[in-house]
């Protein structure tokens, strides 16, 4: 049987467009994921700017430990574009033109009908006995160095361009041991606490797992890690046992995902009638293929008069309740369903803040409504989040709100 690697494999990121938040990093989460099925996992996670004697010293240190080290970004024409120089000056490997990436990099001009700026040859410049990974998607080839007994990958930051070669040109040299098998569990309505201490006891006794829990807005991951298969079935097992209809997902799957696919199992449709949520709940479930055979129609009513004009609310229960309140919930659930025709509706309506919210109604307030061919639930929830937040838990809240509906 293989078994784990004992191989130490770090990552650079690069840019200062990094650190500046301009640029959102996806590189961690692509790797990492990768990894897992050679028996691999990343140790270590370094973001430096374009400073090359910030950059010098990071990709230093990492040559310290590293059995294997991956460095993105930085191999483009313009001046900040330093990480090639930086490697090549630390492994004592002088840069040479590389004829064929130099005619590479003319070939794609020319098919674009564009002239290449000198500049661009630059990318060519290859560490003496590094090895050229082609790059199909771009100019910047990635670069492969074996130094010293470690593996050294320079790879280009654009993911169009990362992504691709290290699937083809990056993986294949990775050395291979027993894969982690890795599941992720995903759990609604219980605090992250709570999920712990349901779950931590069930599985104590599995040798060889690892567990982690992550809180997100409206629900909680459950991430368990394991070299041997048997223990990954038993922990699903166990999982699903006590953690009942809260456990709503593995792996990758969304909430909006396990929505439409019930919907579809069950022949049934839906509406929404949203205010707070500007849409969202709409949104989400029309991002789902095939969510036009079950979600008929979305209302966004912001202003009380279109709830009353496009939804039925009743004016004297705006009067009387106010908009953000279970009865208006309520109609504006029911309005939905019967206007749309639908097997069911989900409605919200709250104060997402930061301004608006008064005494008996703070931000955070919101009631969100499900109506149903047996009746309609409202559930009331104060919140405290920023806005943005705010409205992606009230959507989250409302969809396992019908999940849980359509489980009866």
């Amino acid at each position: 049987m293989k078994t784990v690697i004992p191989v130490n494999v770090e990552l650079i990121t690069t840019g200062t467009e990094l650190l500046l938040g301009f640029v959102t990093n996806t590189h961690v989460n692509f790797i990492a994921r990768r990894l897992a099925p050679l028996g691999l996992r990343l140790q270590r996670h370094v973001t430096v700017g374009d400073d090359p004697s910030v950059m010098r010293a990071a990709i230093a240190d990492a040559l310290t430990r590293a059995d294997i080290l991956l460095i993105t970004g930085g191999l483009g024409p313009t001046s900040d574009d330093i990480t090639r120089d930086i490697v090549a000056e630390l492994l004592d490997r002088p840069l040479r033109l590389d004829d064929g990436v130099a005619d590479a990099i003319r070939e794609r001009f020319r098919k674009r009908h564009r002239e290449m700026p000198e500049k661009n040859l630059v990318q060519a410049m290859v560490p003496e006995g590094a090895t050229v990974l082609p790059n199909p998607n771009g100019t910047a080839p990635g670069l492969y160095i074996e130094h010293q007994g470690k593996q050294i990958f320079l790879l280009p930051g654009p993911p169009r361009e990362l992504c691709p070669m290290f699937e083809h040109s990056v993986l294949p040299l990775f050395p291979r041991g027993a894969p982690a098998h890795c599941l992720l569990f995903k759990v609604a309505g219980l605090p992250e606490s709570v999920v712990e201490e349901k779950v931590a006891p069930a599985l104590a006794d599995l040798a060889d797992l690892e567990l982690g829990y992550c809180a997100r807005p409206g629900e909680v991951e459950v991430r368990v890690l394991s070299h041997l298969p048997a223990q990954i079935a038993k922990a699903e097992t166990r999982l699903r046992a006590v953690l009942g209809d809260n456990l709503f997902a593995v792996a990758d799957e969304r909430m909006e995902e396990i929505v439409v696919r019930q919907l579809a199992a069950a022949r049934k449709t839906v509406a929404t009638a949203e205010s707070c949520t500007g849409g969202l709940i709409a949104h989400r479930l029309t991002n789902v293929s095939g969510s036009s055979a079950v979600f008929l129609a979305g209302y966004v009513t912001y202003s009380n008069a279109a709830k009353t004009r496009d939804l039925g609310v009743r004016e004297e229960t705006l009067q009387q309740f106010g908009a953000v309140s279970e009865p208006t919930a309520r109609e504006m659930a029911e309005g939905a369903r019967a206007r749309a025709g639908t097997d069911y509706a989900l409605s919200a309506t709250g104060i997402a803040g930061p301004t608006g919210g008064t005494a008996e109604k703070p931000v955070g307030l919101v009631f969100i409504g499900l109506a149903t061919p047996t009746g309609t639930q409202v559930q009331r929830w104060q919140l405290a989040f920023d806005r943005e937040t705010f409205k992606f838990f009230v959507s989250q809240t409302a969809l396992d709100m019908l999940r849980r509906e359509l489980l009866k």
